[in-house]
């Protein structure tokens, strides 16, 4: 289901359905929050111009697009050949988030100058609490305007729209700076009509805000509640009933009720973890792997009590007293993953201050400090009876975190998913302190092969899935009946049946060396690709085959997927 978040000036004014009201709503009005969002900003942070046509792509789905892309018809959510058929011409960028989180420290910095409490939810996204610079500015209109100037002024050699709205609680003010940038003014709920303001919005919105998964949005959808103020108009308890607590928080923002939940409370001081480094770290690594271990312990301690940090403060102190501190805010909770990803974000814009600047870094860091500014219990999640996450899964991130702790951060990768027809292809290797291990979306097939997170990969094979899988590949040779090579044309056309197949031994350093000859007793195939014929270097012609040779001396028989390409064969893959 793709979220629905379209409104139009007029619905964005209706008031709330007449009627009784159901909502459990609490008489306490919200916090008054004030949120800037720049869209697409892993675009703008790439340094791509709106006229030029360019896409950020995460696991080949397009998360940020240029204007000119929007223009062709570029969605978020696409994957790359739809964009590509959409724009021909379109600039496929790599995400790269430390990227986005280092430009847009101008942008924190800035704001920080005019607003004590700046809560940073992710690059190009950040809260501001209203009551102090609305009181200072004259009203909350004049401050939107004023920090939509400061933004732009921050952002003054970059094309970049700026939505700034104001309203009681986070989501109402998020939704208000999502609409700001559509209207080009900001959009300003008066205090108490957020839950009018929220009515006639589509459920989508929870989604797009990232307050529920898409599977919990499109089951509002189809029970009938497209708008969030048909979830609002429902009992707390039979919500709580059905969906359980995230059902009770999706009721809470529908209902404009986004204040602290009774739940989330103001840490003990004791929770503050500080280390002070005897030698000041010069180095990134250095910082990053001291704040590691500051950040499994308090998730540690949180996770003990059955708590989790929703707003992490990070304080960074060089050895000549600069001083980095910034507010980090995430609504679902960070593990300890989450955490240090933050504080290499701040890291990394700090250390990238341009020289001269009034707060640039001279010195090693001396002083690091996490603060659990803003705990909530932890309500965690129900394991399903088959699948889903496990003690072993658990297990396996506290074994990662220990050897990255033991080697490095580059040491120690982990498998995500990244797509493709090739078993080689459909995973990469990255960093495991780069990956939310406790959040990240389990990229593994429910038919146990070719599907990711999204679906089947278009082309891919059916199951079942090789279990060992060369990067490379490993030299072959696939012979007819009468001992010459096989081979395939243009047109997936085989010149005659695979006959026999010998391994070769070796390696590429030593020499390849002819194994054992081997019958083959069955095939399949050939299954052709053609793939990426746009970019030369990148284009790829193959056809598949699925081949299963006579008994070894064990008695057992293999069965291997090989690939005929530039006139020779390749072992890929082996069903063991």
């Amino acid at each position: 289901m793709s979220a629905d978040t379209g409104v139009d000036d007029a619905s964005a004014r209706a008031p709330r359905p007449s009627g009784p009201s159901r909502s459990s709503e609490p008489s306490e009005r919200p916090e008054r929050f004030i949120t800037i969002w720049c869209p697409d900003w892993p675009i703008v942070a790439a340094g791509c111009r709106p006229e030029v046509p360019a896409a950020v792509m995460r696991s080949h789905r397009v998360v940020a697009r240029s204007t000119a892309a929007a223009s062709e018809g570029v969605v978020i959510g696409q994957r790359r050949r739809q964009a590509q058929q959409r724009c021909p011409l379109i600039e496929l960028l790599d995400d790269d988030p430390a990227r986005d989180a280092r430009e847009f420290e101008s942008v924190v910095r800035a704001v920080a100058d005019v607003a004590p409490r700046v809560d940073v939810v992710e690059p190009g996204w950040l809260t501001v609490a209203a009551v102090g610079p609305s009181r200072y500015f004259g009203g909350d209109l004049a401050t939107a305007e004023h920090l939509a100037d400061i933004v732009r002024r921050a952002l003054s050699n970059r094309e970049v729209a700026v939505g700034v709205g104001v309203a009681d609680g986070r989501f109402s003010a998020s939704v208000a700076a999502r609409l700001a940038v559509r209207r080009s003014s900001p959009v300003v709920v008066e205090p108490g009509e957020s839950a009018t303001f929220c009515s006639p919005l589509p459920v989508g919105w929870l989604q797009t805000l990232g307050e529920v998964d898409a599977d919990l949005a499109d089951l509002f959808v189809r029970l009938g509640m497209r708008r969030l103020g048909d979830l609002a108009a429902l009992s707390a308890a039979d919500v709580l009933g059905r969906f359980g607590h995230v059902g009770v928080h999706a009721h809470r923002l529908a209902s404009g009720a986004d204040h602290r939940p009774a739940n989330t409370t103001d840490p003990a001081p004791e929770r503050r973890l500080s280390r002070v480094l005897d030698d000041a770290a010069g180095q990134s690594d250095a910082v990053v792997f001291v704040a590691k271990q500051l950040a499994d312990e308090l998730a540690g301690a949180l996770g003990a009590d059955g708590r989790v940090c929703t707003r992490l403060v990070v304080l960074l102190e060089t050895e000549h007293g600069e001083r980095s501190e910034r507010s980090w805010y995430r609504s679902a909770g960070m593990s300890a993953s989450a955490m240090v990803e933050r504080v290499r974000w701040q890291l990394d814009g700090w250390i990238n201050l341009p020289r001269g600047s009034e707060n640039e870094i001279t010195g090693g860091v001396a002083l690091i400090r996490l603060t659990p500014d803003e705990v909530r219990a932890d309500e965690g999640v129900q394991l399903g009876l088959w699948g889903g996450q496990s003690e072993a899964d658990r297990r396996a991130a506290r074994a990662i975190a220990r050897l990255t702790t033991l080697t490095s951060e580059q040491a120690v990768t982990v498998p995500v998913w990244h797509g493709g027809r090739l078993p080689a292809d459909r995973y990469r290797w990255v960093p495991a302190t780069t990956v939310d291990l406790d959040q990240r979306e389990r990229a593994v097939s429910r038919a146990g092969t070719g599907a990711g997170p999204h679906g089947p990969w278009p082309g891919s094979l059916p199951a079942p899935s090789p279990a060992t899988v060369y990067g490379d590949g490993r030299p072959v040779e696939v012979l007819d009946a009468d001992g010459l090579s096989v081979s395939v044309n243009g047109r997936g056309i085989v010149s005659a049946p695979p006959a026999v197949m010998r391994v070769m031994l070796g390696s590429e350093e030593e020499g390849w060396r002819r194994g054992k000859v081997r019958r083959i007793e069955s095939w399949a195939g050939p299954w052709p690709v053609d793939q990426q014929w746009w970019e030369p270097a990148n284009h790829r012609r193959l056809a598949r085959f699925q081949m299963v040779t006579e008994a070894d001396e064990s008695g057992e028989r293999h069965a291997a997927l090989v690939v005929a390409e530039h006139r020779r064969w390749w072992l890929t893959a082996v069903y063991d």
